[in-house]
């Protein structure tokens, strides 16, 4: 159950595209269906280090794709929103990409924290807007470790938000990461599928605050 509530809260990675982690030269495999819960289609591969697996969502949300990028943006709020976050800051805005710490937090486990580099590429397509925000681990140019606070070295994923309609969105979320430490891979994937839909089920909730949907959104 402590494992369990860890793998939940590491599923919440910046929200935390496919990069290559760990062994570069080694092929990925093909994407396998495994759920369709809550509205979220889930799929994962495998990849060879200490991730084990890919992960994939796919979902819609009702509202615009301009709303969903400006909560997915809105980093300073995801301790009150995002599951499991404890702490999320932004260190530094650029204008090609946003440096951010995080902490999460489960109950009877350490603390685990990263410092992220998020790139975000829009574009004009058929309907509006999609964006593409990719990120990756950048613990060198982020705080130093805390004692007590185990540090996650690999967090690398995306989201990519297309028009489906006039106010809703195809949101589909990547995530590959470790646990900061060694958790078994079988414990590790049952647990980010049942994290990933939280992460959906909040954004969902998120979007209808007043706050993101002033008439530039």
């Amino acid at each position: 159950m402590k494992l369990l509530r860890l793998v939940l809260a590491l599923a919440s990675c910046w929200v935390c595209a496919n990069f290559p982690a760990a062994e570069l030269d080694v092929p990925l495999g093909d994407w396998k269906f495994i759920s369709g819960n809550d509205n979220v289609a889930l799929y994962r591969r495998p990849r060879s280090g200490p991730g084990h697996y890919e992960s994939k969502a796919i979902g819609e949300i009702e509202a615009s794709t301009e709303v969903v990028h400006a909560v997915l943006n809105d980093v300073e709020s995801y301790a009150t929103f995002m599951p499991y976050t404890a702490e999320c800051r932004v260190l530094k805005r650029e204008s090609d990409s946003v440096l951010t710490y995080q902490r999460i937090t489960a109950p009877f486990v350490s603390d685990r924290d990263y410092t992220l580099r998020v790139r975000t590429s829009p574009k004009v397509v058929d309907g509006g807007t999609s964006y593409l925000s990719r990120w990756e681990t950048e613990n060198a140019n982020g705080p130093p470790e805390k004692r007590g606070v185990v540090r996650v070295n690999l967090c690398e994923g995306s989201w990519l938000l297309e028009p489906s309609g006039p106010r809703t969105t195809r949101a589909t979320y990547t995530i590959y990461t470790d646990s900061g430490s060694a958790i078994p891979a079988f414990i590790k994937n049952i647990g980010s599928q049942i994290g990933i839909r939280k992460i959906f089920a909040a954004i969902r909730k998120q979007v209808r605050e007043p706050k993101y949907n002033s008439p530039k959104n």
